[in-house]
């Protein structure tokens, strides 16, 4: 099964993405920073990532930005997780290099459907 990386920083956050991503087969990594985001995506090169923009150390966009940079991990899809959802961030996430924009809280069904979508 594919292997999906998950940037986040709230431990409760990261512990339900991967929990239910588990139950469906996935395979899953988790880091708590932009910065180790980047490194382990550069390490693992996971199949996807879940990128949260609101990140310690260096943010979703920057991170989201020198992954992209990376001829290693330029092709890995990533979507960019949101709980400050204002005008103009999908499209900012989008500019910075992510393939798709979601907004906590999670909606499930919905995530999965996009996650889906982008490793088919």
């Amino acid at each position: 099964m594919p292997l999906i990386l998950i940037v986040e920083d709230n431990e409760m956050n990261s512990d339900m993405l991967s929990r239910r991503l588990r139950r469906k087969g996935y395979e899953v990594a988790v880091a708590a920073d932009g910065e180790a985001g980047v490194r382990k995506a550069q390490q693992i090169r996971p199949q996807l990532i879940l990128m949260d923009l609101s990140l310690p150390i260096i943010d979703g966009w920057t991170a989201t930005r020198q992954i992209r940079s990376d001829p290693r991990t330029s092709q890995i899809p990533v979507i960019a997780l949101t709980a400050h959802a204002i005008s103009g961030d999908r499209e900012k996430a989008i500019e910075a290099g992510c393939d798709d924009y979601d907004t906590k809280p999670v909606e499930w069904h919905r995530l999965l459907g996009k996650i889906e979508a982008l490793l088919a």
